[in-house]
């Protein structure tokens, strides 16, 4: 066994760089760079519901286009549907077909009758495990929290009842206490979660006085909340921990690891450094073990958890609090004169 193979949700990695959900693993060409240059695993690009209503939506309206155009001819296309969600599940035939690594397979639906469909079709492509993308807008003044937290338990919990691979959940951190939701979605079935989901919001074009949604990368250094849930979840959760966003090299992935996370899923990284830069990051992450002595991954994962540290309150508000109190220490590096 590697020292740098890990367990994801039932899963044996090599090592624990995942590679995130996007437009990166479209093709097959860039699907065998990912993996050559060292990838655990691949979440492949998200089957979404509404990108299928909408395609639905536009299908229907061009076939109209075409009928009735004589009398001979009440439609050009009898009885032809629109394929679904087929053209993506066909794509994920062929991307598991293409890999010596896993493949995990990403939903993001609305409807709870769709979750469970899709997933279902999902499954039967010969994926190694699928990822729940849960965002919910609000749409009214009127929902409760709980009622949505409730239904997205639900779905974890329908889906996990019907498929026999296992399950993660990707989850924004906008939830009162998504520490309780994670305890739930385990007790539903997610063997595994990832933290956390990075949301795309609308910005205005001031130049053209219209909306605009730029595709904006994660930052170095987003990964610290990450790092505190990782933290805070370690000892507490027999459910995997993926933390996510922001994660741009060795050492990032060695602090989450430290923190008690089981591995990483990078995606801004590679598109800024390309896939190569996994190896940089499996290298560094080597080398950090080979100094420090441990074997293996489990000899230093959670050292530095809430669970394992002395200090009691890194992981609580006693730290915003000790940070206000020494606020000189940012006027020392940021001198206002």
């Amino acid at each position: 066994m590697s020292k740098l193979s890990v367990n994801y949700m039932g899963i044996s990695l090599k090592n624990p760089i995942i590679v995130g959900s996007s437009n990166l693993v479209n093709s097959v060409e860039m699907l065998h760079k990912l993996q050559e240059a060292g990838a655990a695993a691949i979440v492949y690009k998200s089957l979404f519901e509404e990108q299928i209503q909408l395609e639905s939506i536009q299908f229907q309206d061009e076939m109209e286009l075409y009928n009735e155009r004589n009398a001979e001819m009440i439609s050009l296309f009898p009885g032809m549907e629109h394929a679904g969600p087929e053209e993506h599940l066909s794509k994920l035939r062929e991307a598991k077909a293409a890999l010596n690594i896993p493949l995990i397979a990403s939903l993001n639906c609305v409807f709870t009758e769709t979750w469970v469909e899709y997933a279902e079709l999902i499954e039967k492509t010969g994926v190694d495990g699928l990822e729940l993308n849960f965002f919910s807008v609000p749409r009214d003044f009127q929902t409760e929290a709980k009622s949505i937290e409730d239904e997205q338990v639900s779905v974890v919990e329908l889906v996990c009842k019907k498929v026999n691979i296992p399950v993660s959940v990707k989850l924004s951190p906008f939830y009162t206490n998504p520490l309780q939701l994670i305890s739930r979605m385990a007790k539903a079935g997610a063997k595994a979660f990832v933290l956390f989901n990075r949301m795309f919001e609308p910005d205005i074009n001031l130049e053209t006085l219209q909306h605009s949604t730029p595709f904006n990368l994660s930052n170095e250094g987003d990964y610290r909340l990450a790092l505190r849930y990782a933290g805070v979840l370690y000892k507490n959760t027999e459910a995997s921990v993926c933390s996510s966003s922001g994660i741009y090299s060795g050492s990032d992935m060695v602090k989450m690891i430290l923190a008690g996370a089981d591995t990483v899923q990078v995606v801004s990284a590679l598109y800024k450094h390309k896939p190569e830069h996994i190896s940089n990051m499996l290298s560094d992450l080597e080398n950090f073990m080979d100094k420090h002595g441990f074997e293996n991954l489990s000899a230093f994962r959670g050292k530095l958890s809430k669970a394992m540290v002395k200090d009691p309150y890194i992981y609580k508000r006693a730290q915003y609090i000790d940070l206000l109190l020494h606020s000189e220490q940012i006027f020392r590096k940021y001198p206002l004169a």
